[in-house]
């Protein structure tokens, strides 16, 4: 079965590409008639060397989006995994030549349909008396005994096109880019690694590969590589590429060792996640170091791909510093980083975290009457939480991940911990601002982040006054800042099964009871119990409830039976607040 692709065709998806590319980047133009992009500006390139490479398409950015200033002159495109045609690589020699240029570098990458017809094109125009030179680059660091055809060019290629860039912008000789090109590809080398194959529009993958399976050492165009190897984590693949590139018995081995200066450049093969191209840029870094490697510069993105090949390749290039210069100079080229002229190794890449500010003295003593009836109101809550586990959970199930009773209840094993520790502050400020940062550290998701911001809000009202009305200004202050950040209005049911936030239902009918807080003379225990009575009626009537907002408010069964898990455990919360106090 072929792949799914985004084309209009398969015969025309190459120029469709291109023609997309120079569509939307004013300072390229294509050649008509001939699938070649080249600089809008060719004109400003009179009495200077060009340069012009390509290949296949399919290894997007490259290479048309290393066309500019201080880069690429111009590209020649293949269809995918194609080399170029004879008569569009000479017919892109000859409109450079036209520019009053004076000469062209051909750099090609070491495959033998491109080394063909370069180098035909190459002699065609030789004949017309333009002046050309070729390169031809082979960075492959996979086999360990050179075959006749050589190493294959690779991701590397790249630092090539900016090194010739720069020293072409510079008003350096053709034969002498040339010769500096050659001895800089002797330094450098790539290894790629794949999680399974590519598919060219209207072909089946290249390559299958078993579920514990990585290819090892593949090329550019979906063929196998050198071997086969069990799935490992990112730190074990990054070790073992670097070995075998590093390794003096390989034959095409980079001659890196303690003391070296290197860019490294980490090429995600098409269809690697930006989050693992990270991770594998890390473990780059972290091995290299670990060999007393240093990394003079770091690249890290897309630069040649394979299609949507889930992979990525590793480019070392041994550095002095004129030839960072060169890899320094500026450019306008669309796909080349903006990295910065510093070294990577020996920068400080962390900074101390702000202080916590300091807390205002505790008035009552921690231990005190109030302190403890503080532990008893918390390990009441927390018991309560750890018997509803299964039941809160049971209730999450009817439509959500069922885990409900579990983050309560890591909440609460959390809380039990802390107060092993000590006894709670006595400032009801204070403790709810503890207990908003441990919830936020050990219960985690939306819950944790919800229960974090209440509390949070919640204590501030609570740091002049601790009176009934000062309690009542808490709440409204927690309810405020819930419906404010988690855009959320009572009757929503946003809370758990569906986003894991508090049920705010069953908060806001007991807020909405304690407004009597606020008027003289008002009763704590008579005014909190029809606040908890209320906040149980809100919960059981969330049955029924249609979501309308959170996760549940975009799926078609929205409408549930059950009495939401969070509203459930919310009332519980106040209910065994009200029993310890009762007591």
């Amino acid at each position: 079965m072929t792949s799914k692709k985004l084309v209009n065709s398969v015969a025309g998806c190459a120029d469709d590409a291109l023609a997309g590319l120079v569509a939307c980047n004013p300072n390229l133009q294509l050649l008509q008639g001939h699938r070649v992009a080249l600089r809008s500006d060719l004109d400003s390139l009179k009495g200077r060397v060009a340069l012009l490479s390509g290949g296949g398409s399919g290894h997007e950015p490259a290479h048309a989006g290393f066309i500019g200033k201080g880069m690429l002159t111009g590209v020649i495109a293949g269809a995918v995994f194609t080399s170029p045609a004879v008569g569009s690589i000479l017919a892109a020699i000859r409109a450079v030549a036209q520019a009053g240029t004076v000469g062209t570098l051909l750099i090609v990458k070491n495959y033998t349909g491109d080394r063909l017809n370069f180098g035909l094109a190459r002699e065609q125009a030789r004949a017309e008396g333009i002046p050309v030179e070729m390169v031809v680059i082979g960075d492959d660091s996979a086999f360990t005994v050179l075959k006749k055809a050589g190493r294959r060019g690779l991701c590397g290629t790249v630092l090539i096109h900016k090194v010739a860039g720069a020293l072409a912008e510079a008003g350096v000789g053709l034969e002498e880019i040339a010769k500096q090109v050659n001895v800089v590809a002797k330094a450098m080398g790539t290894l790629g690694v794949s999680l399974s194959s590519c598919s060219v529009p209207g072909s089946k993958p290249t390559f299958e590969l078993s579920a514990d399976e990585v290819e090892l050492g593949l090329g550019i165009h979906g063929e196998a590589g050198v071997r086969r190897i069990k799935m490992a984590t990112a730190d074990e693949i990054v070790k073992l590429m670097l070995d075998h590139m590093t390794n003096t018995t390989n034959a095409s081995h980079v001659p890196v060792q303690p003391g070296s200066s290197v860019v490294m450049m980490v090429n995600n093969l098409g269809g690697l996640s930006f989050l693992e191209l990270g991770i594998i840029a890390d473990a780059t870094v972290r091995s290299l170091e670990g060999r007393g490697v240093k990394i003079a510069r770091a690249l890290v993105g897309t630069f040649m791909s394979a299609l949507e090949m889930p992979g990525i390749s590793l480019t070392l290039l041994l550095v002095d510093e004129p030839l960072l210069k060169l890899i320094d100079a500026e450019t306008t080229a669309a796909a080349w980083p903006n990295v910065a002229a510093v070294s990577i190794t020996g920068r400080k890449r962390s900074r101390v975290a702000p202080a916590e500010p300091q807390e205002a003295p505790d008035s009552t003593a921690a231990g005190g009457s109030a302190s403890k009836r503080m532990a008893l109101v918390l390990e009441r809550v927390c018991s309560t939480l750890l018997g509803l586990e299964e039941h809160l959970n049971a209730l999450d199930r009817a439509a959500g991940d069922g885990d409900c009773g579990t983050t309560h209840s890591r909440a609460a094993r959390a809380i039990q911990e802390w107060l092993k520790e000590g006894p709670p502050p006595a400032s009801p400020a204070q403790l709810l601002s503890k207990l908003s940062v441990l919830l936020l550290e050990k219960m985690g998701g939306s819950s944790g982040a919800l229960y974090g911001l209440f509390l949070t809000a919640a204590a501030q009202p609570l740091k002049a006054k601790t009176s009934l009305p000062a309690w009542s200004a808490a709440m409204d202050a927690g309810l405020e800042a819930m419906q404010k950040y988690g855009k959320a209005a009572p009757g929503d049911r946003t809370m758990p099964p569906f986003l894991h936030l508090v049920q705010l239902d069953s908060l806001w009918a007991a807020g909405q009871e304690l407004q009597a807080w606020k008027s003289p003379g008002a009763d704590l225990l008579q005014v909190l119990t029809k606040a908890v009575k209320s906040a149980e009626a809100a919960a059981e009537a969330t049955k029924n409830m249609e979501a309308g907002a959170g996760r549940a408010s975009y799926i078609s069964s929205a409408r549930l039976e059950q009495p939401d898990p969070g509203a459930v455990a919310a009332a519980a919360i106040l209910r065994a607040i009200l029993e310890v106090l009762q007591s």
